[in-house]
């Protein structure tokens, strides 16, 4: 496969060639004779920028077992390569029409890919904690008022004995966790909206390690637990 980052089926990447509006002569004065006409003026457009398409080393894609299992998150790159070579099929491709090409082939950009034969997948322990995993437990919603997330926050204070594990981390968002810094709740008059539990599944840790999730896995990685 070549090198080379992935481009909008049947469009350049860059920039899109303006076009150039020329007015129609005929309609512009019907009462007027074709040799007495004035030449039409033409009017530039400005290029239209085409947005970039995604790095190879950001873009993730989701790899299902032939049961429709989960199991990682792959690069763009060996998502492709398991294609090619056969070993694998295209479940959900980019929604933008995505596509790489080679010399001899063209390959739609995968967003889910299963493989076509199945692998059996070992017995694995307890979710590593892990700020992508729990910002996704949490749905990305402070723990104490609601608000987005933007940080996480050790419930009993690491300075009083507190632990970091998942049921003393919750998600928290900037102005809560400033206020509360080496307090405790009982001290603030705080309560958590949700006690903080050790998510279960075996999607778990594979949310443990994504920052950002595609939307079309959440039909594969079922409902997240709080």
């Amino acid at each position: 496969m070549p090198d080379r980052q992935p481009t909008r089926s049947g469009a350049p990447s860059g920039h899109a060639p303006g076009p150039t509006l020329c007015p129609d002569p005929d309609a512009s004065a019907p009462d007027v004779p074709p040799r007495a006409r004035a030449a039409p003026t033409c009017v530039p457009v400005p290029n239209l920028p085409v947005p970039p398409a995604p790095s190879w080393g950001r873009r993730r894609v989701l790899l299902l077992n032939t049961t429709f299992e989960p199991l990682t998150a792959l690069s763009l790159r060996r998502a492709v390569v398991l294609i090619v070579c056969g070993k694998a099929e295209v479940v959900h491709g980019d929604p933008a029409g995505m596509a790489v090409h080679s010399a001899t082939s063209s390959v739609v950009i995968p967003s889910v890919i299963r493989l076509s034969k199945h692998v059996r997948v070992p017995y694995r322990g307890r979710v590593p904690l892990t700020r992508a995993g729990l910002m996704h437990r949490d749905r990305h919603r402070c723990a104490y008022c609601g608000g987005r997330a933007e940080t996480i926050d050790h419930v009993i204070p690491r300075s009083r004995g507190g632990t970091h594990t998942w049921h003393n981390c919750v998600a928290c968002c900037a102005k809560c966790n400033h206020r509360k810094a080496d307090k405790m709740l009982s001290e603030l008059g705080w309560r958590l909206r949700v006690v903080p539990t050790a998510p279960r599944g075996p999607h778990w840790r594979l949310l443990a390690g994504v920052i950002d999730a595609d939307p079309l896995w959440l039909p594969y990685l079922g409902e997240p637990a709080a």
